[in-house]
C-alpha cells in the first residue's frame, strides 16, 4: 500500500511539472499575447520588410506596445502590407507616426519601431500608418560598399595611365 502511495505521489509531480514546462513553453514563445478583443489592428506597407516575422514586437521608444500578427503581399502595388496588433494600453499613439523596421544589434531579428508623431488624433482599429521606412538591407548595403571600392580603384587606375 506505501509503494502505491509513493507511485502516485511521484506521479502527481511529474504531472505537475509538466503542466509547468508547457506553461513556461507558451509565455516564452509568446503565444498568448494579444490574442483577445483587448487590442487593436492597424496596417502599414513596406516596400522591403526583410526578415520581419510574424509575432515580432513593436515599440515606442524602446517599449513594447505590440506585435506584428500578419505579413501579406498587396497583388496591386506589390508591397508588403503588415497587420501590427497594439495592445488597448497602447492607445495613445498619434496618427501620424512613422513606422521602421530595424534590426536588434548587428545581426539580430527584426522588429518595428514606431516613432510618435504630433497629431491630436489617435490610431484606432482600422487605421493605416502611411508614413513607413523599410528595413536596411546588409547584404546590400555591403554590396554597395563593395561596387563603390572597385569602381574607385578603376577611376584611379584610368587617371594614371592618362
Amino acid at each position: 500500500m506505501t509503494q502505491k502511495w509513493i507511485e502516485t505521489i511521484v506521479g502527481f509531480f511529474i504531472l505537475l511539472a509538466i503542466l509547468g514546462l508547457l506553461m513556461l513553453a507558451f509565455q516564452v514563445s509568446d503565444l498568448t499575447t494579444y490574442q483577445g478583443n483587448h487590442s487593436y489592428a492597424v496596417t502599414a506597407q513596406f516596400d522591403n520588410i526583410g526578415d520581419l516575422k510574424v509575432r515580432a514586437p513593436i515599440t515606442v521608444a524602446g517599449v513594447k506596445v505590440g506585435q506584428v500578427t500578419g505579413i501579406n503581399l498587396d497583388p496591386k502595388t506589390y508591397r508588403a502590407t503588415v497587420t501590427l496588433r497594439f495592445n488597448e494600453t497602447a492607445d495613445y499613439i498619434p496618427l501620424d507616426s512613422a513606422a521602421s523596421i530595424v534590426t536588434a544589434g548587428l545581426l539580430g531579428s527584426n522588429y518595428i519601431s514606431l516613432t510618435p508623431g504630433f497629431d491630436e488624433q489617435f490610431l484606432k482599429n482600422g487605421d493605416k500608418i502611411t508614413e513607413t521606412h523599410s528595413a536596411l538591407m546588409l547584404e546590400q548595403m555591403i554590396g554597395q560598399l563593395l561596387f563603390s571600392v572597385n569602381k574607385d580603384k578603376k577611376e584611379g587606375s584610368d587617371d594614371k595611365t592618362s
